[in-house]
């Protein structure tokens, strides 16, 4: 943005982050500018966060903390690994803390904790992330032991032990550890943005989605001024089936980037996150109007963010959202014509472009296009190649989800009935022990989807009620239930699938999608 420059100043007395209490042996006049930093962090404003703290550094040169709190803004647990430059700012940082801690006046144990347990990760982190994460969550669990009244210990603790969940974890155990901290936490502390958040992610998966409803209510109340925070509910209602809900909630998100972006601050790409539940949770109330001509401006929005000076984490992420919402907007109006001609944004990288060559695939069964089929196979798997050499390479059992999708819509291609049913309940299975994403088509209904399409509407039923469980009230899911109950004769259950799209899109008059709904039950 012109005019944008590296130093942006927010307005104290507008500002809303909740409510942190972090003491630091620092200047008296560094408590509230670190304890935004700490709110900031914990709203994973981490561009914010690490100017904070950069300027505390400035401001009082004997601050040990406030290299910690740099180093902080480098370490996304739940986001991603920290890359090369991170662990090399990270690690400069720490050793400045280290050798400030050595000297007078000294950090207080507690203090000297924080700097410990950061220190190692990043010392350990060239080793491996497991193996970093392993040893910083469980030096925030000595940390939380040794000062139990410490909430920001606590919050960081819970928050350690989801970024220290293994890709193929599906046991919970972490995640049920970490709410056994937050919860207790939250109900004594609701203006905390640390706890509610971290309970939310803790809960984002289908399993657990129930017990992040408390907190999604009020989270975004706690910290309005962050654009992430506004956003964040979502995750809930969008595993809930919560569209309305969903959709207020990231509008909301979209107003504070677009608030960010106008007062020069960090902050604006996170309107591409919300961006992308808007259109999917548009996409099952039947405001398809909507979620087109959003799809078609991501492009350029992610341009715009990437050409900002001084913009937030996500500044880059444009080709990841509009590969994943150009392919999930054609595969939910079932236009696989469109879905087979998706390419790759210019720009994307291997993991970017996974999504892309998973619906090619999807488009090639529906098409009865083998050759399609086998050469996103083809794609896909030399983007498995380009992962395996990765940091991420020990996440490769959830890029087979979509993998054992692309074999079962090419074997179907292919006219091998047993081979396409056989890999796709190998996906959906997958993909309900690991977590489907809240933007996404999940595998077990599109195995519901292959069944039918091999006459098989009895075993596709059973799939589409297991799918609906986990997904609750997405709009195919219910159209693809009601019509196959119908066609089993199990009308009670059409009449109560259809009736849910009915309502669901404003009866009826968001889509032409639900037209099948409408002649049921004006039939019954």
């Amino acid at each position: 943005m012109p005019g944008m420059d590296n130093q942006h100043h927010h307005d104290a007395s507008a500002e809303k982050l909740g409510e942190v209490h972090f003491a630091v042996s620092c200047k008296p006049t560094t408590k509230a500018p670190f304890e935004r930093g700490i709110a900031l962090l914990h709203s994973f404003g981490y561009t914010e966060a690490e100017e904070q703290f950069r300027e505390m550094a400035t401001a009082d040169p004997a601050c040990a903390m406030a290299h910690w709190g740099i180093a902080m803004s480098q370490f996304h647990e739940l986001w991603g690994r920290p890359d090369e430059a991170a662990v090399k700012t990270g690690t400069a940082e720490m050793k400045k803390a280290r050798e400030l801690a050595a000297k007078s006046p000294k950090p207080t144990p507690r203090e000297l904790a924080y700097i410990s347990s950061l220190a190692d990760f990043y010392t350990t982190a060239p080793q491996g992330f497991q193996k970093a994460a392993d040893g910083y969550a469980a030096s925030m669990a000595a940390l939380h032991a040794a000062y139990p009244a410490d909430n920001e210990g606590a919050a960081f603790y819970a928050l350690s032990l989801l970024a220290a969940v293994a890709p193929d974890d599906t046991s919970l155990t972490k995640e049920r550890k970490a709410l056994s901290v937050l919860v207790p936490l939250f109900k004594a502390h609701p203006e905390h943005p640390g706890l509610a958040h971290y309970i939310i992610h803790t809960c984002d998966t289908p399993a657990l989605a129930a017990d992040g409803f408390e907190a999604a209510k009020i989270y975004a109340s706690i910290a309005p001024s962050s654009a992430h925070a506004t956003h964040m509910p979502g995750h809930i209602f969008a595993r809930l089936g919560m569209w309305p809900e969903d959709i207020a909630s990231n509008l909301a998100s979209v107003a504070a980037s677009e608030k960010s972006e106008a007062a020069h601050e960090p902050g604006a790409a996170h309107q591409l996150h919300a961006d992308e539940f808007l259109i999917y949770a548009w996409l099952q109330v039947g405001e398809d109007d909507k979620a087109r001509a959003l799809t078609a401006k991501m492009r350029t929005l992610g341009e715009k963010m990437a050409a900002m000076p001084g913009m937030d984490d996500m500044k880059n992420e444009g080709p990841s959202f509009d590969n994943e919402l150009r392919v999930v907007y054609a595969m939910e109006m079932h236009d696989w014509k469109q879905l087979a001609a998706v390419q790759p944004a210019p720009g994307s990288n291997y993991s970017d472009s996974f999504q892309v060559w998973w619906g090619q695939a999807i488009a090639a069964g529906h098409l009865h296009d083998a050759k399609l089929a086998t050469a996103a196979l083809a794609a896909y798997d030399k983007d498995l190649e380009e992962m395996k050499k990765s940091p991420y390479a020990d996440a490769i059992e959830g890029a087979q989800v979509r993998r054992n999708v692309i074999v079962a819509w090419k074997a179907y291609a292919e006219d091998h009935p047993d081979e396409a049913i056989a890999a796709m309940r190998k996906s959906a299975d997958q993909q309900d022990k690991l977590g489907q994403g809240e933007v996404d088509i999940p595998s077990r209904e599109m195995l519901g989807d292959l069944l039918m399409l091999l006459h098989q509407p009895a075993a596709a039923l059973t799939e589409y009620k297991t799918a609906l469980k986990l997904s609750p009230n997405r709009l195919n899911g219910l159209l693809s239930a009601g019509a196959t109950a119908d066609a089993v004769g199990q009308k009670s259950d059409a009449k109560m699938y259809y009736a849910a799209a009915w309502h669901n899109t404003h009866d009826g008059h968001a889509t032409q999608r639900v037209q099948p709904a409408k002649a049921f039950l004006l039939s019954h």
